[in-house]
């Protein structure tokens, strides 16, 4: 494939050619489970998600891990105030995590391993960086990476000295140098016995950064091909993953991707938003998960945007028109609209181009607009092709309309049954129509539309579909 990536190491696009021919390994970090997830922490989800199948329609087979971590300062923090388990609280939102995923069509990773389900392979590490001089031990219980050991610290942030003094991290007296960074925590006095684990150096817990390092290495080696997250991270979680990887003499990987932030009213979105801007709140307000989905997809993944329910209104309604004209050509040439689509080479070219999203959005409403065209010509092959093209470019990207992934959602029980209804109300409405009852035909079609319906008239007869700003309808 020819495939060109924005490494953040290296700050330029380059090519992407894997470590072994034919095989990815793909790292990217996942969520601290001290809160419910909202949209702005599934966006990399969303973005990894259509980065790995691009690789895999380039004939590639991807090893695809994504790690949670459910043991934290947070997740004990908020522990201590719900007076629950730690466990429990990181166990229910992972649930909620997982099926805010599944929601938005994101497929689950080929491993999602847990932080405290690796604790050796950590204290391995721990061993290894002591051993090369990288990591001390003052007696504490804790023990801490040393800075100055590893010469290329900052070079993936691009961070200065007095940059790093500012993150405290473990107890700072113990320290040799002030930017030191945690890699155990000894027990502190009153923290659940259960949140801790027995080691050489004394019972305690891993540091954040040490549980990615060890995990990528469990399930993909020494060294692999991309490891992912978000900016926000970048410093100074991804670039201490480093120093502990190189210092145990780890390849470690070879590019990293970094998605940018959905910021709210310009600010990175945090936990309390979580409620609000959830999966399932959106929904209630009127947004399907595959409309929020396109959301997610349209911008450029490095690019930062606002949330507003404005531009999540316009994406709904983008996503709409791409609905309404597959379904369009699938009512009116049936089985003939279920033919292999071709990718257009725009579309190609923009994913190739650092998964150049927006483009390749571009090129499909425009194949789109061109069926359109051929559908009012009566250019039914035309029409056809142009249909089969969309909904493979949508499948590449998980938002084609006629996948089951979007066609069950809402309740597949009850769609043949609301379909049955509203056929029979349409049907009254053509009899209106064929006496020249206009003011009957009207006001049919005005009821359907204060119950969020919208109706188009086709040539094969009136079809309808949800109307997400539910407005008044009219005319006949």
């Amino acid at each position: 494939m020819s495939l060109r990536l924005y490494d953040t190491g290296t700050r330029k696009v380059r090519d992407f050619v894997p470590r072994v021919p034919g095989k990815v390994g793909v790292y990217l970090c996942g969520l601290t489970l001290q809160g419910p997830p909202h949209i702005g922490h599934l966006r990399s989800g969303v973005n990894y998600d259509v980065l790995n199948a691009w690789l895999r329609h380039g004939g590639l087979d991807v090893t695809y891990v994504r790690n949670v971590t459910d043991i934290d300062d947070k997740v004990l923090a908020k522990a201590e105030d719900q007076g629950r388990p730690w466990w429990a609280i990181s166990f229910e939102n992972e649930r909620r995590l997982a099926a805010a995923y599944a929601a938005l069509g994101v497929r689950p990773p080929t491993y999602e391993p847990r932080a405290t389900g690796h604790i050796p392979d950590m204290i391995e590490l721990i061993d290894t960086l002591v051993e090369r001089g990288h990591a001390y031990a003052p007696g504490n219980g804790d023990v801490y990476f040393s800075v100055a050991s590893f010469a290329e610290y900052g070079a993936l942030s691009h961070r200065k000295p007095e940059d790093m003094l500012s993150v405290v991290d473990g107890d700072e007296s113990a320290k040799r140098d002030p930017r030191d960074f945690t890699l155990w925590k000894a027990t502190k006095p009153g923290e659940p016995a259960d949140a801790t684990w027995p080691t050489p150096y004394g019972r305690g817990r891993p540091g954040w950064h040490l549980e990615c390092s060890a995990m990528a290495r469990r399930y993909l080696g020494d060294g692999f091909d991309i490891h992912g997250g978000g900016t926000d991270i970048m410093f100074p979680h991804h670039e201490n993953e480093i120093a502990q990887s190189k210092g145990a003499g780890l390849d470690f990987t070879n590019f990293w991707v970094h998605n940018n932030m959905l910021n709210f009213g310009g600010t990175k979105m945090s936990k309390s938003l979580g409620n609000t801007m959830s999966v399932e709140a959106l929904g209630e307000r009127g947004f399907r998960p595959v409309e929020i989905r396109y959301y997610l997809v349209a911008p450029h993944y490095r690019s930062a945007f606002d949330f507003s329910d404005t531009a999540l209104g316009e994406a709904a309604a983008a996503y709409g028109r791409l609905d309404t004209f597959v379904r369009r050509v699938a009512d009116l040439a049936g089985a003939k609209s279920t033919v292999d689509g071709q990718l257009m080479p725009g579309f190609v070219a923009a994913l190739d181009d650092d998964l150049g999203t927006p483009a390749a959005l571009a090129v499909i409403h425009e194949t789109a607009r061109e069926g359109n065209s051929a559908v009012d010509a009566g250019r039914e092959d035309d029409a056809v092709r142009a249909a089969a093209s969309v909904r493979a470019m949508l499948g590449i990207l998980n938002l084609d309309p006629l996948s089951p992934q979007w066609n069950d959602e809402g309740g597949a029980e009850l769609t043949p049954v609301v379909d049955s209804l509203v056929s029979m109300v349409l049907e009254q409405r053509q009899q209106a129509r064929a006496r020249k009852d206009w003011a009957t035909a009207d006001a049919i079609r005005d009821q359907l539309a204060r119950a969020g319906l919208s109706i188009e008239d086709t040539a094969a007869g009136a079809r309808w579909s949800v109307d997400k700003e539910r407005g008044n309808g009219g005319g006949r």
